[in-house]
């Protein structure tokens, strides 16, 4: 079998994909690539970067580079403290029978969840 030069089998490549609807582009060396999850950030250093389109869905595709695994800071896991909405304040307080103030603390305590607040409220007058 003849052995085909690089650039040929890109281009190859690249019509195949094309028949298949899929459009790939290679994007080039990214200098860092930074996926946060909830418990972990990855920290990717110098890796190849390509791009999928299929359709109207664009996917990344990230190869090779080394790998460094660090835990988020203390500023990064402070997530914004909840204000619940004047209205949902009235609406528990109505269905509760409490106050404003209760309210509100119940619906920051349970993170605005509406029916979770007044059962909590309800429960605390028995």
């Amino acid at each position: 079998m003849k052995k085909l030069p690089a650039r040929q089998l890109r281009r190859m490549q690249a019509r195949m994909l094309e028949s298949l609807g899929l459009n790939l582009k290679e994007l080039g060396v990214a200098e860092e690539v930074i996926i946060r999850l909830q418990d972990k950030e990855l920290r990717i250093r110098n890796p190849a970067v390509m791009f999928m389109k299929i359709e109207n869905e664009g996917v990344y595709q990230i190869i090779g580079g080394r790998v460094e695994e660090v835990a988020p800071s203390i500023g990064e896991k402070i997530e914004e403290a909840y204000t619940p909405s004047e209205e949902d304040v009235m609406l528990v307080a109505m269905q509760a029978g409490v106050s404003e103030d209760e309210a509100r603390n119940a619906l920051i305590e349970t993170g605005g969840d509406l029916a979770k607040a007044i059962l909590l409220l309800k429960s605390r007058k028995t």
